[in-house]
């Protein structure tokens, strides 16, 4: 089974969209109250409550807060779930230990459960628990047969509402033989999103960069405005109104690059980058490879890769793709200095482009790794 998500923009009527953001308190209060327990309850007796234990403690705790009563009830119980998520996660070793969720800093959502259709996608409407009818942009459905499993409704900084529907399909495994010509190799470039290895550059249009003198206006509005105003508070959403603009941009750009890419080849090659480390390791290119999206970018490439049938191979950080003449294999230390954009190979006399050169080793050691995994 595989899962995709469609979201969709709400259009809430004030009541509505106080009683959302009253359920996003109420789950922050819940997750933030068991966190509370479950680490007082270790340090006490070395021991912590399980997830059905917490569940079975909202009902008290309903009737000493009777406001909690208000929010979906599901949405508490998916709170507790999600605490007790985030601590599987930790000791998996795939995430930090779980924090307190913060009014402000911490992203405004919750999660419901879709049971016995209390969650519906309709014309021009979303159905939600609590909330009832809600009127949304709703520009696609899902196909027949896909199960609506959850929705996550969202309250964004701008002061615009969204729902995420989860549903659960059947994937279909039929498989495809894959041709190794229709295969690419791509190399990040900071200077734009990727250099591919047929010498294809892919621009970047940069949106931050270019709205920069724009929010640079904006922010200097809102440093003089007083703190706890109503002014404030209205300069603060237009910054963030401008901050929006600027990822629904560059979403946009990815989301076609990536089908571009996807509907082109069978096997597209990339390296596995850290990009947070990338992007702290220069201040002078910090700025443009947050602004470039080029982790966004893999994860939409991956998954319309693979509803076309085919593969993103992940190559290794550490190859020295650009240490490597293509050509003869030549491996050249002094090109670890990226000042250096063009080489000459001393042993074959191959004149090389530093990204194109980086892009055909990595198309290489990609089409290696490709086969070993098929062959297994």
């Amino acid at each position: 089974m595989a899962n995709r998500a469609y979201r969709y923009r709400l259009y809430p009527d004030k009541e509505q969209a106080e009683l959302i953001t009253k359920t996003i308190g109420c789950c922050r209060y819940i997750y933030n109250t068991f966190l509370d327990r479950r680490i007082s309850a270790y340090r006490d007796t070395g021991k912590m409550p399980d997830c059905s234990e917490l569940c079975g403690e909202l009902v008290p705790l309903k009737k000493e807060l009777p406001w909690l009563k208000e929010a979906d009830s599901i949405a508490l119980q998916q709170s507790v779930r999600d605490l007790d998520a985030a601590y599987e996660n930790f000791f998996a070793g795939r995430a930090r230990f779980p924090k307190f969720k913060s009014k402000r800093r911490s992203r405004c959502s919750y999660r419901t459960v879709c049971v016995n259709g209390n969650v519906r996608v309709e014309d021009g409407c979303i159905i939600l628990p609590k909330l009832g009818r809600v009127r949304a942009a709703v520009s696609r459905k899902a196909p027949e047969g896909w199960r609506l499993t959850s929705a996550t409704v969202s309250a964004d900084r701008d002061g615009t509402y969204h729902v995420s529907c989860l549903y659960e399909y059947k994937e279909d495994t039929a498989h495809r033989s894959l041709s190794e010509e229709r295969a690419v190799g791509l190399d990040y470039k900071s200077d734009g999103l990727y250099v591919s290895s047929e010498g294809k550059p892919c621009g970047s249009p940069k949106y931050f960069r270019r709205a920069q003198e724009k929010l640079r206006h904006e922010q200097r509005k809102l440093r003089r405005k007083k703190k706890g105003s109503r002014s404030r508070e209205k300069q603060f959403r237009r910054i963030a109104k401008i901050h929006r603009h600027i990822a629904n941009q560059r979403k946009d750009f990815l989301h076609k690059e990536s089908l571009l890419t996807a509907k082109a080849y069978d096997i597209v090659c990339v390296e596995d980058l850290d990009m947070k480390a990338l992007s702290n390791r220069s201040f002078k290119n910090g700025k443009a490879t947050m602004d470039n999206g080029w982790g966004m970018f893999l994860r939409m490439l991956e998954y319309k890769l693979r509803d076309r049938g085919g593969v993103l191979i992940r190559v290794d950080r550490w190859y020295p793709s650009s240490q490597l003449c293509h050509v003869c294999g030549h491996r050249e230390p002094a090109v670890k200095d990226l000042g250096i954009r063009r080489w000459t190979c001393p042993i074959c006399g191959a004149v090389h482009d530093r990204d194109i050169n980086a892009a055909e080793n990595i198309l290489r050691e990609g089409l290696r790794i490709y086969r070993e995994t098929a062959a297994a």
